[in-house]
């Protein structure tokens, strides 16, 4: 399906052009213009990112849409080919969506360097939905290598005291994975007897060997990106130094490029490795989710538990994967979806909590219901979703995945439903020591509820948790088909 706009085009430079735009207007001394061209460039992109959605075919067999097909690097047969399907639309789009609520988030939070910061989240904004998009091999490398820069400077620059240390080990960890995703790229590139196209690497009969190296080529970079246990060390150190937008994006969108890497790459390409190595990718999710939701429990930062939370949900998200039915991916889909909305908030809602105190202890903290009454109220919403609580987005992915887990193999779904005790029980934690109780110190005491701006984000936020929680079916009807596809496809066997 070719269109004659180029909306996908549209959605990956705009952003990247109204990041240049800010640093061209904005300085220190009057950072308004910054932030006013940044709120402009957000929104637009938003805005231009809902034909997406309300074009979108949800028609059986519809395949890649809004199609864009350009020579790039003729030499090598490199082609600037975008394209969307099922997987890939909804991620754009919460993409975009988050990057609106980071330039309002910090409107007022950030005074140092204001158009530099901005400027970093639209180009990132820009680049992660072209990785989203790429529907060539180097494009998508491209992209997504690409997309390391701005956050690596975001948590280099605005992080917290060991920021460099964060940011490097960040950067390392995604680099060399990457790495070796590109040598399977090249590797395809030869079997295909010259294409870059990832469409063609899905057709192409690989013998067993070449597909478990493949597999395990590519999922040493998506791994490291969820990140699966065990290489997630880097995340908590990333998140505790990032600045909140940095944790906001992190947490909601960029973890999302590894699920999505096994999805478009690991399981279509190499069909038979996936099966023959889905019991060692389910191991790998269940300890994620068992063993991690109880690391979270004895956190004393809040964002290094929500950190740990986010990893122990993400294993949820390739749990379903590799099950290989259809309640399992669309539940991982789902809570990769719910998971972008509820991190976002809980980091955001840590934000508001630093911005005024300066602490992310959870012991520093003690009854702030008495002075951020509406606070709270959305605070302990998230915290329920991020607990899985039916009526909220957080219950939905986890739901379907557990059923389809039954339908594998009991004990499966009886690991993966800790996480709705473990999540409870670490969320909940938190909750009772932060909101409840008696106003513990002088800080609390003076603290002043949610203004404008933060109700803003906070109340755009909740409508989409409870909204997803109750009604789910938009997102499951633009998903349904190309997880059909996808599973009829991983069900044919390619050897020869």
């Amino acid at each position: 399906m070719t269109q004659s706009l180029p909306i996908l085009s549209l959605v990956t430079w705009l952003p990247i052009a109204f990041g240049v735009a800010v640093l061209a207007v904005g300085n220190d001394r009057s950072p308004a213009a910054a932030r006013w061209t940044a709120l402009v460039g957000s929104v637009l992109g938003f805005l231009a990112c809902l034909p997406l959605w309300t074009g979108f075919s949800t028609a059986p067999g519809a395949g890649m849409q809004f199609e864009e097909l350009k020579a790039w690097i003729p030499l090598f047969n490199v082609n600037y080919h975008l394209g969307v399907d099922g997987i890939s639309m909804p991620l754009i789009l919460l993409n975009s969506f988050m990057t609106v609520l980071v330039v309002v988030a910090h409107w007022k939070v950030v005074t140092d360097r204001v158009a530099q910061y901005l400027a970093a989240f639209l180009i990132m904004s820009g680049l992660i939905n072209g990785t989203f998009a790429a529907l060539d091999a180097i494009v998508f490398y491209v992209f997504f290598e690409a997309m390391l820069i701005p956050m690596f400077l975001i948590i280099g620059v605005w992080g917290g005291p060991n920021r460099v240390y964060a940011a490097v080990k960040f950067f390392l960890y995604t680099l060399l994975g990457s790495l070796l995703m590109l040598a399977a790229f090249i590797f395809l590139y030869h079997k295909t007897n010259g294409s870059f196209e990832i469409l063609d690497y899905h057709k192409l009969p690989l013998g067993m060997t070449a597909q478990v190296l493949v597999f395990l080529a590519m999922f040493m970079s998506f791994a490291v990106k969820v990140p699966m246990w065990p290489v997630h060390t880097w995340l908590p150190d990333a998140h505790v130094e990032a600045p909140t937008g940095g944790s906001v994006i992190l947490a909601a969108i960029t973890l999302k490029i590894g699920a999505y890497g096994f999805l478009r790459f690991n399981m279509p390409i190499a069909p038979d490795a996936s099966h023959a190595l889905a019991g060692f990718m389910i191991t790998l999710s269940l300890v994620a989710v068992v063993y991690i939701g109880l690391v979270a429990l004895v956190q004393a930062d809040m964002k290094k538990l929500i950190a740990y939370s986010s990893i122990s949900h993400m294993g949820f998200v390739t749990l379903g994967f590799f099950l290989f039915n259809a309640e399992g991916v669309l539940g991982g889909l789902v809570q990769m979806v719910s998971h972008g909305f509820v991190s976002a908030a809980m980091f955001l809602c840590v934000g508001v909590l630093y911005d005024r105190v300066h602490s992310r202890q959870i012991s520093d903290y003690g009854g702030v219901a008495n002075t951020m009454p509406v606070f709270a109220a959305f605070f302990v919403l998230f915290a329920m979703a991020n607990s899985g609580l039916p009526a909220t987005s957080g219950f939905v992915g986890e739901f379907f995945v557990i059923m389809g887990a039954v339908k594998v193999n009991f004990w499966y779904a009886f690991l993966a439903a800790t996480t709705l005790i473990f999540g409870a029980a670490y969320t909940l934690w938190m909750v009772k020591r932060v909101v409840y109780g008696e106003v513990a110190n002088e800080n609390v005491a003076a603290l002043k509820d949610v203004d404008a701006r933060e109700l803003v984000f906070l109340v755009l936020l909740a409508a989409c948790v409870l909204a997803m929680g109750v009604y789910p079916k938009p997102f499951a009807d633009v998903m349904n088909p190309t997880i059909h596809e996808l599973l009829k496809h991983v069900a044919t066997s390619k050897l020869s």
